[in-house]
């Protein structure tokens, strides 16, 4: 204890001692206005605050000498979080995180990396760019998309998808994939499902994998870690980010009502429990994450070992307090369903009064939310989409039809501010992010969305909600989407709007 004491103390003096090299800027049209100007490359370094990786990158390679000179003489540095701007996330969210993009002066892309780069491995990229600064192989140009006339799925792709969703399982360890392990929700809900109907496969992949992720719940202070690596589930990445608490506890939830195993329901009071704990405000809406290193780029294993005392005694790891919308409504909805499942009362005030918090703070005129106090950008898809979702769980458990009204107003609202213009789906954000780059829609954001306005379809009546519920899963089952990504949300999406009113 005394040794692993020290070395986090020599760590934080050595961290303390040591001022960053490089002047970061915000992302802003001023950033390539600039870069025109002085003929530099604009560097983005999409990070996360919870993130150990980054935190590496940030203690070795933006301190490397060489690497600092060059950046310096040609190359304009950016930093942002990526959970302050949901659509720079939703854009690069297959390189991070960190994600390492260049532009050239205009904002168009030159390479695009995805984690961790060593400091001569970045000084041989930043060389090359400047050498020669045309697109690499990380940057493809998108293929023009044809998009599905119908919403629901061809019964051949159907198909395609139900073998891919069971192929990708990994039966000796459990879940989908086969390198990293977490709650894969959506194709746990969707297993829960088919188990539903009969399916004896389908109940035994649900069961594995909601055991084996048992072990990536915190046993000192609950919450649940984001993923492990190795390919099994012994070796955890100790960050606890607001997404992967809300959408355990939801379907923990939802499986102690299916199977009724009590560790199941324990599950789901550990994460809430955390989030009482270390991501509460005191006006009762929720902060977004809690860092995965007490000290920053310092592996956290021997510290998460300890218990409550031992680790208080250290410190407590960084937690990021903003209040998003989008995270809020995300602990909303899971905190809805525990009510739902159990009739805990308390799990649903607290829903109510983060909701309450939520409609004070971050509305916006016509029924939309805005993700933080103040946004750079916005309005985002992802806050107003959240937040729906949130409403509907509150109606589910208390059948008090202003929730449901809320509900319908944000959906509205969305259905005037997202559409895609340029075809079928809903975009992640209003404005582009620059100038170079015009606003897409998000597979997951789009099943999100097309799963919300059924519900409220089906609650309501209202034939423009379900039409909402059309537009959105037209994206979602065009080809070229739907068999780019894993299947099970679009085919719990499907299973949802085909079902019998």
């Amino acid at each position: 204890m005394k040794q692993l004491f020290l070395a986090l103390l020599l760590a934080l003096s050595a961290w303390a001692g040591s001022p960053p090299a490089l002047e970061w800027y915000p992302w802003s049209d001023e950033v390539f206005a600039r870069a025109k100007r002085e003929d530099r490359f604009v560097l983005l370094d999409l990070e996360a605050v919870w993130c150990h990786w980054c935190h590496v990158m940030d203690a070795t390679t933006y301190q490397d000498p060489a690497a600092v000179a060059l950046l310096k003489s040609k190359y304009i540095v950016v930093r942002v979080d990526q959970d302050s701007r949901p659509d720079l996330a939703g854009r690069y969210e297959d390189y991070g995180w960190p994600a390492t993009i260049v532009f050239d002066r205009e904002g168009h892309e030159i390479v695009k990396r995805q984690g961790y780069i060593a400091p001569k491995e970045m000084v041989s990229m930043l060389r090359a760019i400047i050498a020669d600064p045309a697109p690499g192989p990380s940057v493809v140009a998108e293929e023009p998309i044809e998009f599905a006339s119908s919403p629901t799925l061809p019964a051949q792709m159907r198909e395609q998808l139900a073998a891919n969703y069971r192929l990708r399982y990994d039966s000796k360890n459990g879940s989908w994939g086969f390198q990293q392990k977490f709650l894969d929700w959506d194709g746990v809900e969707y297993a829960m499902l088919l188990a539903r109907q009969g399916d004896a496969q389908a109940e035994k992949m649900a069961l594995q994998t909601l055991t084996a992720q048992l072990s990536l719940i915190d046993p000192v202070w609950g919450g649940v870690y984001q993923y492990s690596t190795d390919g099994d589930w012994k070796h955890p990445h100790f960050e606890k980010i607001m997404q992967f608490q809300a959408e355990n506890m939801r379907i923990y939830a939802l499986a102690w009502q299916q199977f009724h195993k009590p560790e199941y329901l324990q599950a789901a009071q550990a994460i809430r429990r955390f989030l009482q704990t270390f991501l509460t405000s005191p006006d009762g809406a929720f902060y977004t994450s809690q860092d995965a290193d007490l000290i920053d780029g310092q592996h956290s294993a021997a510290y998460f070992k300890l218990n409550d005392a031992a680790r208080r005694r250290l410190g407590v790891p960084r937690v990021d307090r903003h209040i998003y919308a989008r995270e809020n409504g995300w602990a909303i909805a899971a905190l809805a369903v525990l009510s739902q499942a159990t009739g805990d009362a308390t799990c649903l005030a607290d829903a109510e009064r983060a909701a309450h918090w939520v409609i004070a703070h971050r509305s916006l005129d016509g029924g939309g939310f805005r993700h933080d106090e103040q946004d750079p950008a916005g309005p985002y898809l992802g806050d107003t989409l959240a937040m729906t979702r949130a409403f509907l769980g509150l109606y589910a458990v208390t059948q008090d039809r202003a929730w449901l009204e809320h509900a319908r107003h944000s959906l509205e609202f969305i259905a005037s501010n997202f559409r895609n213009t340029a075809g079928a789906g809903y975009v992640t954000a209003r404005a582009a992010a620059d100038a170079a780059y015009q606003p897409r829609p998000e597979r997951d954001e789009n099943v999100a969305l097309a799963r919300a306005a059924n519900a409220a379809w089906r609650a309501t009546g209202d034939a423009n909600l379900r039409k909402i519920a059309e537009e959105a899963m037209r994206y979602v089952v065009t080809p070229q989407v739907a068999r780019a990504y894993t299947a099970a949300p679009t085919l719990l999406a499907d299973a949802e709007l085909t079902a019998a009113h």
